[in-house]
């Protein structure tokens, strides 16, 4: 494993800042990383390695000259291609935008830029944010590093298979109704969903925009900490953007002392469901937690069981309202025959340019929105929204913080999954988190006996990443992964 690629994003910065490692080191190690191993992955749909290159060699001049760098300086970081970035093509994994190279930065990849931090390249993602396997892209899909005959979860799945394949030292993913959690489970990586509007959704194209929200996905806790604390806080541009002030994540996080924790468990995501391999890890993990002096409390969310339903109903909803626009017209890819009507081109151009499981959303969603069907469905799942919200709203009056499994399975086989609904089960652990706006994070926790990674979700108060962060640094620390990072071969040139 190179001595670069699988550091820290922490420690990748200090090197740079001592002068233990030149930016420019620091890109080309990732470079020949990817160039060697992403043909068999398939985590980039993009790599600016002119851009990468060039970016590291003015950080590296300005460190000689002694100018002050950015707390990122030198650090490659990938971003999901979901999030708009001015010079790299955005694409959202979908033949619709095939070629767009849009003129401005997302808010997230400004503030990134604004740390020093060198963005390498755009992820691979299932099309739209849609998917939970990275299955869907129109690019084809990503793979495991821990096993490239399976898929790695998604929608993010590019960009936490980037982070566990060392192909960068972090990535920015996206989370709508688990996207940045499940698959950093898949790959044994952290996945941090930030409380809705903790961080800015400027930039970030529209899946639910209820629901969306930004987040880092890291190597360790820490590095998920100081990520957030460089890309959270208020943005005008954003109507749903918290004024609150954001905390120093990293520096406030203890060694990992949980002595006195109160950690809900709720009954709801430990029943029927799991795979064995999965529950046998979770339960060795709240054993050393609690031989660590947390203290652990049953209860329920009873209305957890139509999360499912709830999510595909208002998620499905609101993509029908924001893709709308991609007709051909307004925006997106133009198909038009000779002598093609209006209603054609809107036809043809979205039939070419979506994929089967973004038509199969959009469908979904403009039936629930149809009037005389809109009171059956959309106003009831809202509804149930709410008393989603209201059972987690008493369940932290008990406790501190709530610990299920992030994902019902290890990652699954490439093509096994073939219904949508075995596909959208698969989240059935991370989307009530969405529908009440909370903070989730994903930390992995152990290894299934076929050497795949599980990870530990924790589910934390509106605002109280903190307490999250501090408890994850607590589980990552007792149940540090053995091996750490799948074995993907040394690379010339990538230490």
């Amino acid at each position: 494993m190179s001595d670069l690629c699988h550091l820290s994003l922490v420690e990748q910065a200090r090197r740079v800042a001592v002068g233990g490692a030149t930016a420019r080191e620091l890109v080309d190690a990732h470079l020949a990383r990817i160039d060697a191993l992403d043909p068999r992955v398939h985590a980039f749909l993009h790599v600016d390695r002119d851009g990468a290159r060039a970016a590291a060699e003015q950080i590296d001049a300005r460190r000689s000259r002694g100018d002050k760098l950015g707390p990122l300086a030198g650090v490659p970081i990938g971003i999901k291609d979901v999030v708009v970035t001015k010079g790299q093509p955005t694409t959202a994994a979908s033949r619709m935008l095939a070629g767009w190279t849009p003129p401005y930065d997302a808010a997230v990849v400004e503030r990134l830029r604004a740390a020093d931090a060198i963005l390498i390249g755009k992820q691979n993602c299932d099309e739209f944010g849609m998917g939970s396997s990275t299955e869907n892209s129109a690019q084809g899909p990503t793979r495991n590093p821990w096993d490239l005959e399976r898929i790695p979860g998604g929608s993010s799945g590019g960009s936490a298979a980037a982070v566990a394949a060392g192909f960068c030292a972090a990535s920015i993913g996206t989370d709508t109704g688990g996207s940045i959690r499940q698959p950093s489970s898949m790959c044994g990586v952290v996945g941090l969903k930030p409380t809705y509007g903790r961080v800015s959704r400027w930039g970030l194209i529209a899946y639910a925009s209820s629901l969306d929200q930004i987040g880092p996905m890291t190597r360790t806790v820490e590095d998920a900490a100081l990520l957030l604390e460089l890309i959270a806080g208020h943005d005008p541009r954003d109507s749903t953007s918290l004024v609150d002030a954001v905390p120093k994540y990293r520096s406030k996080l203890t060694s990992g002392v949980v002595a006195g924790t109160k950690i809900g468990l709720p009954a709801e995501y430990f029943g029927d469901g799991i795979d064995p391999a999965v529950r046998a890890v979770l339960d060795r993990t709240i054993s050393v937690m609690r031989d660590a002096g947390a203290r652990f409390v049953s209860l329920s969310l009873p209305h957890t069981r139509l999360a499912l339903p709830t999510y595909y109903l208002l998620a499905c909803a609101e993509a029908s309202s924001n893709l709308s626009r991609y007709d051909g017209i307004r925006y997106g890819q133009r198909v038009e025959r000779k002598g093609a009507s209006l209603a054609d081109v809107y036809r043809d151009s979205r039939s070419a340019g979506f994929g089967a499981e973004v038509k199969r959303r959009i469908m979904l969603g403009t039936f629930a929105l149809r009037a005389g069907y809109y009171d059956a469905y959309y106003r009831k799942a809202q509804q149930v929204r709410a008393l989603i919200k209201r059972d987690f709203d008493e369940a932290f009056a008990q406790v501190d913080v709530l610990l299920t499994p992030t994902a019902p399975t290890a990652a699954f086989g490439i093509g096994e999954t073939t219904t949508p609904m075995e596909m959208y089960l698969g989240d059935v652990f991370t989307l009530a988190c969405n529908l009440a706006g909370l903070p989730g994070l994903s930390v992995p926790v152990g290894l299934t006996p076929a050497g795949l990674p599980v990870g530990a979700q924790l589910l934390g108060k509106p605002l109280d990443e903190l307490t999250l962060l501090k408890a994850g640094r607590a589980l990552e620390q007792r149940c540090e992964l053995s091996p750490r990072w799948p074995d993907l071969g040394e690379v010339e040139g990538a230490s």
